[in-house]
């Protein structure tokens, strides 16, 4: 079992010193060895047979992989002795991270999608780096003991988890200042296994929107809290700010520490909202079905600021994972006419979006239009399908609509 603890660190001046020194060295080293898989992959990636058959054909240069290049730091701490400062499997996770990159943007993942170019880091945009190994004992009350770096300050907020070993060490600068992420393991622990089947009792659907932030099927609702649009004010003020001061001072760069610190508060508060909202769907069911919504295409919308401001892709990743860490599960149903069916009798009620009711000229039940998409998402996950009770004509179209239902699922 793997789980991960931040904590808040408080280094002194020289500390913070060699901490900055060592990232802007690691993003110099970074660029370059970036830029060296660029100019192999710009010289070497014409075909053969685009080449005219009377010219020689020159020997390829070799392709600069993980291995080569964690080789050549060798080279590196001969030429640029600073180097040396920084400890040697910190120097090679950045390499690790070059390879991660490029594997990324060439590679597609399992589900066939690949990453963008990956783009050099300019001046202060390598904020983090890792100790891939470190000492079991480097805790002691409340100081971490860095090799290379020494014992810093850190603020415990909550204790170590018995039986678990630190495998990783990473330290990262953010807005208001440095904080340390142990990576933690223990191994006697299982990883847990979901094999609850979603049923009628143990199943809970809930349908996301922006008048709301979900409404489940039991009729409850969680108001959303739009962090972003209440703090708009304060973020024109201070950009306001950013903007009359001089590129490059120490004033600009005290008001863009301000905004920045501004953002990540705002960040902070959705991303706790997100876990208690998470936290508490999971006491009430076994199983959470939702939308398997295309966040990213919504995000490109009119509504774009308002759904990137209800964060639901971070929500839905905060749910999964703790769902899975409790042996629990969530389900994805497809989206389609979730809003327009009815539940009660599953006859199709067109209705715009700014219809917030759902009445069934058919059944005659009138509910609430959010309230009946989380009851439908619940039928879909569990398999249970509406039929409609309007005699032996409709058979031939509730057997369609089960086996549409089950291909969706």
């Amino acid at each position: 079992m793997r789980t991960a603890y931040q904590y808040k660190l408080r280094p002194k001046k020289d500390q913070i010193a060699t901490i900055e020194m060592w990232l802007e060295l690691l993003r110099r080293q970074y660029n370059y060895r970036l830029g060296e898989r660029f100019s192999w992959w710009e010289e070497n990636r014409c075909s053969v047979n685009a080449c005219p058959l009377v010219m020689p054909i020159p020997r390829l240069r070799d392709n600069p992989d993980y291995y080569s290049q964690k080789k050549d730091l060798v080279n590196t701490k001969d030429k640029f002795p600073e180097y040396k400062l920084i400890h040697s499997q910190v120097l090679q996770d950045c390499i690790k991270r070059v390879k991660l990159a490029f594997d990324r943007w060439w590679k597609a993942d399992k589900n066939g999608q690949k990453s963008g170019k990956p783009r050099f880091k300019g001046k202060g945009r390598y904020r983090s780096f890792t100790y891939p190994q470190i000492k079991q004992d480097c805790i002691q009350e409340n100081k971490i003991n860095l090799p290379k770096i020494g014992n810093i300050k850190f603020i415990q907020h909550r204790p170590l988890p018995d039986g678990f070993q630190i495998k990783t060490v990473t330290i990262s600068r953010k807005a208001d200042g440095y904080y340390v992420i142990l990576s933690l393991e223990e191994k006697s622990v299982p990883a847990l296994t979901s094999e609850v089947e979603p049923k009628l009792k143990n199943t809970l659907g809930i349908d996301m929107g922006l008048k709301e932030f979900l409404v489940t099927s039991e009729g409850e609702s969680v108001p959303i809290p739009q962090y972003y649009r209440k703090s708009q004010q304060r973020l024109k003020t201070l950009q306001k700010r950013l903007s009359r001061k001089k590129k490059g001072s120490k004033r600009w760069l005290k008001a863009v520490k301000a905004v920045a610190k501004q953002y990540k508060k705002v960040a902070d508060k959705r991303k706790d909202f997100h876990f208690k909202t998470a936290n508490e769907l999971l006491l009430k069911a076994e199983v959470i079905a939702h939308e398997n919504l295309n966040i990213k295409g919504l995000a490109k919308t009119r509504l774009s600021k308002s759904i990137n401001d209800a964060g639901w892709g971070q929500f839905l990743s905060i749910l999964t994972i703790k769902a899975g860490n409790a042996g629990q599960k969530t389900i994805a149903v497809n989206p389609k006419n979730t809003s327009q069916d009815c539940s009660k009798c599953g006859e199709t009620v067109p209705k715009e979006l700014n219809i917030r009711t759902h009445s069934c000229p058919h059944c005659g039940i009138v509910i609430d239009r959010d309230l009946n998409a989380a009851i439908n998402i619940k039928n879909r996950a569990t398999g249970h399908f509406v039929l409609k009770a309007r005699g032996a004509r409709c058979n031939g179209r509730a057997a369609k609509r089960e086996a549409y239902t089950k291909l969706a699922l």
